[in-house]
């Protein structure tokens, strides 16, 4: 028997997708020639499934900045911020992004799943309390297991639920963490925070929101839910990426707690892990500034992402509660969604395929992320194609109309 024998069950589903030109966890991009196309297989693919919300991966102010850098400082710090020292970006990073969400501090991490590792493997220890929303994002879970305090899950924003379990722990010594999402990155759901909000103040815990989806997609100046749902003093921890709205690669934590730069020598996966290149630094900072500075890439996006979302569900398809840049189509079983993930694909249109048990309605989902630099015709050519293929797979009914295509730029 190998080692890697316990993993038998995940190379049987893994096989099932089919060969590699077909297998959705295996598709490679030939070229990537924008923010919203690729080429897949020799064909030009609209891309509805890469996070990158507001297209700062091809911003020609971004691009510079990384070339730039990479001429000044060389292509990696080969190690960590710890050990080999910081770079200046790394400082000024960090005093943006805390500046950006109006905090005292700020703390950069090589990934936005590092982010969350670290900071909750290391908030709460022995004998404190995390409380978490059921459909945590996968770095939330781990960096529960990592710590040693004990985790307890609510039932997915719900509000009432988590009262009742803050209740359970009153008399019990130790902080109380809650942690939730901004939006929830498989059905693009929102915590209702306000409310979460009022229950943190009345059980005296912390609280913790990972922004990583909300960043640059929610409330006034792009700050996330907690701006968005007039929160902001009520939440004590913003952790966040780089990946998503800022198009590059990374994670951050920002807090106005005392004594938060002990951190830098109380996480573990922050002290041995190698600090971000200075590339990826210097387009941060730019698309920061990008984000700050131009409040119509939201404006265009939250546009995009109702359009698309409306599209779908007025075919009949069954969606997300709520409109936001992650668009989920519920599918009721593997095999059809994945028949439908390769015409989708064979028809030009590249989105995320989620198969259970790692979705949260324990049915596969298709999943688009939508850009500001979409076009309005991308996004109807793809509302074309679902219901399109919808009708074939039988998915839709029959006598769905299929939208035409809107010939605009």
């Amino acid at each position: 028997m190998s080692i890697l024998s316990k993993f038998d069950h995940l190379a049987q589903t893994y096989d099932r997708l089919g060969p590699a030109d077909s297998n959705p966890l295996k598709v490679t991009f030939d070229r990537i020639l924008s923010s919203t196309e690729g080429v897949v297989n020799g064909r030009t693919t609209i891309l509805f499934g890469t996070n990158n919300y507001l297209g700062m991966t091809f911003d020609e102010g971004c691009i510079e900045a990384s070339v730039e850098a990479v001429r000044s400082f060389g292509t990696g710090t080969t190690g960590s911020r710890v050990a080999n020292g910081s770079y200046s970006g790394h400082r000024d990073l960090e005093l943006s992004l805390a500046e950006f969400y109006g905090r005292r501090h700020g703390m950069v991490f090589s990934t936005g799943y590092q982010a969350n590792l670290s900071i909750l493997s290391t908030l709460a220890g022995h004998g404190d309390h995390l409380i978490l929303d059921s459909d945590s994002h996968a770095s939330i879970y781990d960096g529960a297991r990592l710590g040693h305090a004990e985790v307890i899950r609510f039932r997915h924003n719900d509000p009432d639920d988590l009262h009742k379990r803050l209740r359970r722990l009153k008399d019990h010594p130790g902080s109380k963490l809650i942690v939730v999402e901004g939006i929830y990155s498989m059905l693009g759901d929102s915590a209702p925070l306000a409310e979460i909000a009022q229950v943190k103040r009345e059980a005296g815990a912390y609280l913790l929101v990972d922004e990583a989806h909300s960043m640059g997609v929610l409330g006034e100046t792009g700050r996330g839910l907690s701006q968005s749902a007039g929160v902001e003093a009520d939440v004590d921890f913003i952790v966040g990426t780089f990946s998503k709205s800022l198009g590059s690669v990374g994670g951050f934590c920002v807090s106005d707690i005392d004594g938060f730069e002990v951190l830098r020598v109380a996480c573990r996966p922050y002290m041995f892990t190698a600090s971000l290149p200075p590339a990826v630094i210097a387009s941060t900072q730019e698309a920061l500034r990008r984000l700050i500075s131009d409040s119509g890439l939201r404006v265009r996006l939250r546009d995009n992402a109702v359009r698309l979302y409306d599209g779908l569900r007025a075919l009949g398809f069954h969606v997300g509660p709520q409109a936001s840049p992650i668009v989920s189509v519920t599918v009721d079983d593997n095999e059809t969604a994945v028949r439908f993930w390769n015409l989708l694909l064979q028809g030009g249109l590249y989105v995320n395929l989620a198969l259970p048990p790692a979705t949260p309605t324990n049915k596969p989902l298709l999943r688009a992320s939508i850009s500001a630099a979409h076009t309005p015709r991308q996004i109807d050519t793809a509302l074309a194609l679902f219901a399109d293929i919808g009708q074939r797979l039988g998915v839709l009914p029959t006598q769905t109309a299929t939208p035409k295509v809107a010939l605009v730029a």
